[in-house]
Parts: C-alpha cells; structure tokens; sequence
C-alpha cells in the first residue's frame, strides 16, 4: 500500500484548533493526501509552496491573527483553481454570503462535522478540481491550436498582400518576411476569440489586412518615386532613417535592428491593434528589393538581428509556404 505521506498533497486544511485538525486528518486522511497549517499566514505560504498539486483549500474562519477569508481570498486570487471551502463554529453568515457570491468561496460547512457529511463533501470538492483541472487543460490546447490558425491565417494574407503588389514575373518576398520573423522569435497573438465571437474577430482581421495593404502600396509607391533605379544599397539608408535608434547600420549594404519588436507586429498583435507605419514601411522595402531581385538575408546577432542585402533565390512554392508555416 502506498504511503499517502509520500504523496502530493491535495488538500490544505487551516485551523488553529489541534483538535479539529486531528479529526480533520483522522476523516480526510484516508481520501487524500492532507497537509495542515495553524494560522493564514502559515497557510499562505503552505499554498505558495504546493499550488502545483493542492486541489483543495478548507480554512476555519476565526483564528489568531487573521481572518480565514482572507486565506481564501488570498487563494482564490494567485490559485483559482483550488476549490475554496470556509468553515466555522459560528454563525457569520454575512460574511460567507458575501464570499459565495464573490466566488472567494466554494462552499461554507457549518461546525461540528458530520463525519459522513465531511468526507461527501471532500469528495466532492476533489471531483470538482479534478473537472476544473481537465477543463483547464483542454483550454490550453484550444489556445495553442487557435493561436497557431491565426498565425497561418496572418501567414496567407501577408503572401497574398506581397503578391498583389509585387508585379508579375518578380520576387515576392515572404520568405525574407518570415525568416526576420522567425529570427525576432514571434510571440502567439492572444486569444481574441476569448472575447469575441467569430465572426466579429473574421471582420476585426479582415480591416486590419485591408489597412496594412494600403499603407504598404503607399510606402511602397513613395519608395518608387523617390529611388527610381536600381541602386539596392538604398534601402538600408531607407530603413535607417526609419527605424532611428532602433537600427544600427553597420556597412552599406547591411544593418542591425537593435529594437525587432516592430518586425512581427502584422503576425503578433491582436486582432484590433493596427500595425505600425515602420512595419509596413519594412515589407514595402522587402518589395521594392524583390521587384530588382534582391532580398534581406536575416540572421540572429548577440546584439539583435542582423540584415544583409543579398540575391533572391527561386520563387516560393505552396508546399514550401506550408512549411515555413509549419515554423510558427
């Protein structure tokens, strides 16, 4: 038979009371794993120290120094995932109403315990965090899939966007977009789906593309009108004045972005924060390199990510797309 003692605790019982903490362990004992504290301030830091395994949180109410809704409270702020129960001897009932529906506590047990009654209870609250911990879970892997569909779905866009303004027969330069992606180390959108409904995040995306896709073609037709040839080098001194002191230009044909969290702003902001005019400054760039065959080679630089001019390769196909997909 396995040692309880050598196991994870689950349940967390406060009280100043060595009796009832005897008899608490003596009916719980056998359920789940129980460790005890005497005091709130025993019992914050009981809780700071095994929230990872604790599913459960009882606290006797009238105690020594503190109250126990503060304990609960304490919990139910750092660690809403343990289920909060208040107990006490006497009658507080303003005070738990309040909490209840405050959602500070689960459930309120009057004292003296029924022994029966206790253990049911116990168990109860043990299957609820068990749900709440299963739920969590599930939401988790629902953020990462949602995160990853909006990244591709940004992904796609971007590609279409570059397509339609690059002339045909010239480079599209997604490849050198998402490669500087990649290199800044893209942090997931937040869940935007969380707060809104789906087709209201489809629209939100749908006007955030459409007003990045003008301020490139401006940025890209200004960048025209101003450096007609075909003197590539002249992107860098473009980017430099810019990007400022966020860039450092380090030869003529090279430069270093000191500061890269404007790079991936189209890919990483959430759905109703507009992209920056240095971002679409820089994929209007990235165009206007690719209509002269040329591109920005990316790569990681102890002091931030460094660019250097070079020649495209051959076009990107669709099976070479999914995989940079895959990447992010």
């Amino acid at each position: 038979m396995t040692d309880l003692k050598l196991q994870a605790p689950l349940i967390l019982f406060v009280d100043d009371e060595a009796t009832a903490v005897k008899y608490f362990q003596r009916a719980i004992g056998p359920l789940a794993t129980v460790i005890t504290a005497g005091s709130v301030e025993e019992g914050k830091q009981l809780l700071d120290a095994h929230a990872g395994t604790l599913a459960v949180l009882v606290s006797d109410q009238r105690m020594p120094g503190a109250y126990g809704n503060e304990l609960l409270i304490y919990a139910w702020d750092r660690y809403p995932h343990i289920v909060r129960i208040l107990t006490t001897a006497y009658s507080e009932l303003e005070h738990t109403v309040e909490a209840v529906n405050l959602g500070q506590i689960h459930r309120y047990i009057q004292k003296p315990w029924e022994i029966a009654a206790l253990r049911v209870e116990m168990k109860q609250a043990l299957e609820l965090a068990t749900l709440r911990r299963e739920h969590a879970q599930l939401l988790r892997e629902k953020l990462l899939v949602r995160q990853k569909q909006i990244v591709a779905n940004r992904i796609g866009m971007v590609h279409a966007l570059c397509a339609g303004l690059a002339e045909p027969a010239h480079y599209v330069p997604i490849e050198a977009y998402l490669s500087a992606a990649l290199t800044t180390g893209l942090t997931p959108p937040e869940p935007d789906w969380l707060v809104m409904d789906f087709s209201d995040l489809v629209a939100a995306e749908a006007f955030r593309t459409g007003t990045f896709s003008c301020a490139v073609r401006d940025d890209l037709v200004a960048i025209e009108q101003s450096t007609p040839g075909a003197i590539v080098e002249k992107v860098i001194d473009l980017l430099a004045a810019r990007f400022g002191g966020r860039v450092r230009q380090t030869s003529a044909s090279s430069l270093l972005f000191v500061d890269t969290s404007l790079l991936t702003e189209f890919l990483e902001a959430p759905a109703g924060t507009p992209t920056s005019s240095e971002h679409s400054f820089w994929l209007a760039c990235l165009l206007w390199l690719g209509k002269r065959g040329w591109s920005l080679r990316s790569s990681s630089n102890d002091n931030g990510m460094l660019c250097v001019l070079a020649h495209v390769e051959l076009p990107l196909t669709p099976p070479q797309l999914a995989a940079w997909i895959e990447q992010f």
